[in-house]
């Protein structure tokens, strides 16, 4: 994407079919899933019937991103699943997933959501940092091979791995992140992503070394989590590699409770 046009990306609910259909062809373009792992139309169409969010990312009148949500509820409370954020290719690191969710914020503190949460991959460091690093999500579970098998040659035949993404939206945390102040961390241990992983799952002869970085990362963030530690702040350092920093989580003032 031409830099200039960035700022005249539109963001704005998606509402027809025609465009829920356009959401379709870009989990195509940007994952390659087989027709088994795609999400049809109409689940975008129930999403955003039932309280969900579905959001398109508008450049003149073509969709080139999108982020869908369901509502859920667990322990009592009401919160947003953000299930899926695309963006295409050509369109990326000009800060466009970021505006999504962004916009996914206000839309769900406008409706009275204290909560979202989302998966993602502990191997996608750039993501990785986007989520704890840009917007202050915090992570306390681990789900090996959430998913199963993924028809899409990005995941390079590893299990789909997921950890949970927690944010709170309304918090101090998430508050000053978003403003741009340091967060201070007391850091109690790190587990790193070293930056050759996307190398290592695209390579047969490599691909072994994908899956012991997986594992041995698994075990130490399950290790960890199970020690009541939470993933609080995220690195990256000049070669690329990505840092997960584990420390602990206070539960009230982390939510802005009282």
């Amino acid at each position: 994407m031409n830099t200039d046009h960035k700022d005249k990306i539109e963001i704005r609910p998606l509402t027809t079919l025609e465009q829920f259909e356009r959401c379709v062809v870009l989990q195509l373009e940007v994952w390659g899933y087989s027709d088994g792992d795609l999400i049809p139309r109409r689940v975008f169409l129930v999403a955003q019937k039932i309280g969900g969010q579905v959001l398109g990312a508008f450049d003149g009148e073509t969709v080139v991103g999108f982020a869908m949500s369901w509502p859920g509820y667990r322990d009592g409370s009401s919160y947003l699943h953000s299930h899926m954020l695309a963006v295409l290719p050509a369109y990326r690191n000009a800060g466009l997933g970021r505006r999504l969710k962004l916009a996914q914020r206000d839309d769900a503190i406008a409706r009275g959501f204290d909560l979202m949460e989302w998966t993602f991959d502990p191997l996608e460091i750039k993501n990785a940092h986007l989520n704890i690093a840009r917007l202050g999500a915090i992570v306390r579970r681990y789900q090996p091979d959430f998913y199963g098998p993924s028809s899409s040659p990005l995941q390079g035949g590893l299990p789909t791995d997921r950890l949970y993404a927690e944010w709170w939206l309304n918090s101090p945390r998430v508050a000053a992140v978003l403003r741009g102040d340091p967060i201070p961390v007391e850091v109690v241990e790190r587990v790193t992503v070293s930056h050759a992983i996307y190398q290592w799952k695209q390579d047969a002869q490599q691909r072994g070394l994908a899956q012991a970085l997986q594992t041995r990362n698994r075990e130490a963030l399950q290790a960890a989590f199970a020690r009541g530690l939470a993933v609080v702040g995220y690195e990256l350092n000049a070669e690329g590699d990505g840092c997960f920093l584990l420390g602990s989580w206070n539960e009230k003032s982390g939510k802005g409770a009282p």
